[in-house]
């Protein structure tokens, strides 16, 4: 299963308004420049995020979106499902035989597949959906920011300013000083929700 646009875009927007919020609403011109998602895109995202009870608007100046609920409560799950998503890979799993193909049971009952091999593979893919929602539901907002925060508190780690000293043969001294200043929060925003994307 491989989510489509709609939810990796959506779950960066959550993650992005978490971030820039602290309690006050963000605007969603905002994470449309930080993100790089259309605005458009955004407010049929954060149409369907409200009805879903993820994000609530706040009207007037300084207006936007903030968190409906803790971050903590706010799963990957109630995001997605928000959204639309089909979380659920053998959601469309029925035995129906494949298109242009005439097929009839052997007892002759119905015209759906039901062999062992199709049920072995439906039930391989009923429990990755069990395993999927389990993953999907226990993940929290509150733990993508923390690993956010943590892989930007290694970057920085990994960045510190390198001295290099040189020694020419006329006995000056070069000093090369590497500073890397990167916008390491968005760099996680970004790398969490492509993990998220495939399965």
């Amino acid at each position: 299963m491989r989510l489509t646009s709609k939810g990796r875009y959506a779950v960066r927007a959550m993650l992005d308004l978490t971030l820039h919020s602290n309690g006050n609403p963000v605007r969603l011109q905002e994470i449309s420049r930080r993100q790089a998602i259309s605005l458009h895109y955004l407010e049929q995202l954060f149409r369907k995020l409200r009805t879903g009870n993820v994000v609530k608007s706040v009207r007037g100046p300084g207006g936007g979106y903030v968190l409906s609920r803790s971050m903590d409560e706010i799963s990957m799950r109630d995001i997605l499902g928000s959204v639309g998503e089909n979380i659920n890979p053998a959601k469309d799993i029925s035995g129906a035989p494949s298109s242009g193909v005439s097929f009839s049971a052997e007892n002759g009952d119905g015209a759906l597949v039901n062999t062992i091999e199709f049920n072995l593979v439906r039930g391989y893919f009923e429990n990755l959906g069990v395993i999927m929602q389990e993953y999907l539901t226990t993940t929290t907002l509150g733990d993508l920011m923390r690993k956010a925060r943590e892989s930007a508190a290694n970057a920085a780690d990994n960045t510190a300013t390198t001295t290099t000293t040189t020694n020419t043969s006329t006995s000056e001294n070069t000093t090369i000083n590497s500073n890397e200043n990167a916008a390491a929060s968005n760099t996680a925003i970004n790398n969490f929700s492509h993990n998220i994307g495939d399965y």
